[in-house]
């Protein structure tokens, strides 16, 4: 999704009514994160919109990047506040042999999450299609990923081959590269 460098189009503040949307949009589909809602959205704080290319939003605090809104989807924090936060999101693990190929943008298929080193939630943790979550890399502490499930945890383990996240914000990408001065 963000490969190449992002140019801001377009940055406006965030009026005070839509704030406070977003905070509890937020809290909605990410519920590991009303903990830290806070010290995420500060009440006081002037939330800013940057307009990206492809009908994304990129909502940030003082240059600091928060989450980013695609046009038809939930709020997906940025990299940088799940280093801050990383149980916010629920997480999966890739093996080492996947991490040169997300780090490259690559489709992030589900052998890398199957063999030894990668890994998935126990089936009482299971987690469907549609779930936004963090990918951590085996042997790294950070993560490494964020992005959508295309489909759920339980049916990557019984397949064990097919895409799992097709596009997502991972380190090194454009929006992770984005300078906000």
């Amino acid at each position: 999704m963000f490969k190449k460098d992002i140019p801001p189009s377009n940055r406006s503040k965030v009026k005070s009514s839509v704030q406070r949307a977003l905070r509890q949009k937020l809290v909605e589909a990410h519920p590991l994160c009303e903990p830290y809602i806070d010290e995420i959205l500060p009440k006081k704080a002037q939330l800013d919109a940057v307009k990206l290319p492809d009908r994304v939003t990129l909502y940030t605090i003082e240059s600091t990047p928060l989450f980013y809104q695609p046009l038809d989807g939930p709020p997906i924090p940025h990299l940088k506040l799940l280093h801050q936060f990383p149980s916010m999101l629920p997480t999966i693990q890739i093996d080492r042999g996947a991490i040169r190929f997300v780090l490259s943008g690559a489709t992030l298929m589900a052998p890398g999450l199957t063999s030894p080193g990668g890994r998935l939630p126990e089936p009482e943790n299971k987690l469907d299609a549609g779930t936004v979550v963090a990918v951590k890399a085996e042997g790294k502490e950070e993560v490494c990923m964020v992005g959508t499930l295309k489909v759920g945890t339980e049916e990557v383990k019984s397949k064990g081959k097919g895409v799992v996240i097709d596009d997502g914000h991972y380190l090194g990408d454009g929006l992770w590269k984005m300078a906000l001065d």
